[in-house]
């Protein structure tokens, strides 16, 4: 874990603050530290930081460092300081007090957690609604009440929270390969459906714990767990349930299909249609591949499914669907109802994928 710190060079007890973390957080992360624009940017693309973690809220260095973040698309956790209380903020001139608020929300609002030393910091903070994902730790500077090493192994577990959040954002290639292939092998019960992917990927190289997080925030653990089982591969135990992650603000974690549209009542094509006209509202991986389990039985008949999707006038929509589960859980094209679509509209299917946990 790489953790780059920014902070104000005139700020003596921030500076102090900073350095307790950075000597207590020394043995589990690597830890660099920028008091300047100039440096903060020459470290930002030296370090490869998985977090930027930003100390205060009411200068220039804050807001520029946030945005180079966004450039980088490197996640974020802000502490302010108390540089965001009431008070603080009367301190400033009208205008300026003003103009800051825009700058500061719109920052502090993108940030993955927002640590506070304080009740009252945190409450006073939770008033503005900037963002939903408080923290607080307090400080080993300030008040004897935490040491210096409590203080930086609470700020390391909310680094691992942020870490822990939105896995599938930060998969390499190898492993987004392997979890569809472990999708699939989940679905089918047969290692034979995916020999050639298969081969493709090396089981000692995958990320299992960021495909392990993803499978339980997703709801597709029982069958990635058991895609595992049929390839064969060797993951480690690790009780995902137990982990913390931060979400967005209206997620909702996913739901069977029959939950949602209800139980199969012997018509094939009004199920599936059931459960197409459901996925289409509101995409999510778990229900597509229950739909793709669905379409491998062998009692559908493409035919009517297909009549039945352009008497709906769904013909086109069911399409970019098509082309997503053939994408993303390896739909194979004999056991497609109608031909995929590929066009500008299939990617508001694929986006609703990839940002599903997007913070």
């Amino acid at each position: 874990m790489n953790i780059l710190h920014i902070y104000p060079k005139n700020n003596e007890l921030i500076q102090s603050h900073v350095q307790l973390l950075v000597e207590g957080l020394k043995q589990s992360a690597t830890v660099v530290v920028a008091d300047n624009t100039k440096s903060f940017y020459q470290q930002a693309r030296d370090v490869q930081a998985d977090i930027i973690h930003i100390h205060g809220a009411n200068q220039m260095v804050q807001t520029k460092a946030m945005r180079c973040a966004r450039k980088l698309n490197i996640r974020t956790v802000v502490t302010p300081h108390g540089q965001l209380q009431p008070f603080a903020l009367e301190l400033l001139p009208p205008q300026q007090r003003a103009a800051m608020s825009l700058v500061q929300s719109e920052f502090i609002e993108g940030a993955y957690a927002v640590i506070t030393m304080g009740k009252m910091e945190r409450l006073g903070f939770m008033a503005l609604g900037w963002n939903p994902r408080v923290e607080e730790v307090h400080n080993a500077v300030t008040t004897n009440t935490i040491t210096a090493a409590e203080m930086a192994a609470q700020t390391f577990a909310i680094y691992q929270k942020v870490l822990d959040s939105n896995t599938l954002e930060l998969m390499d290639d190898l492993t987004l390969r392997a979890l569809k292939v472990i999708i699939k092998a989940g679905i089918m019960g047969d290692k034979r459906w995916v020999e050639k992917e298969a081969q493709e990927v090396d089981a000692r190289l995958i990320d299992w714990r960021r495909l392990l997080i993803y499978a339980e925030h997703e709801h597709i653990s029982n069958y990635t767990d058991y895609g595992i089982h049929v390839l064969d591969y060797s993951s480690p135990l690790i009780d995902t349930t137990k982990i913390p992650a931060y979400f967005p603000r209206r997620f909702q974690r996913p739901r069977p299909i029959k939950e949602l549209i209800g139980d199969y009542q012997g018509d094939e094509t009004d199920y599936l249609m059931r459960m197409i006209r459901q996925i289409l509202k509101a995409p999510t991986l778990l229900n597509m591949m229950e739909l793709t389990r669905e379409l491998y039985r062998d009692n559908v008949n493409d035919d009517q499914l297909a009549e039945a999707l352009e008497e709906a006038n769904l013909t086109k929509r069911a399409a970019r669907l098509i082309q997503v589960l053939k994408e993303q859980v390896l739909l194979d094209e004999g056991y497609m109802p109608i031909d995929p679509l590929d066009d500008r509209q299939t990617d508001v299917l694929r986006n609703a994928l990839k940002n599903h946990l997007k913070i």
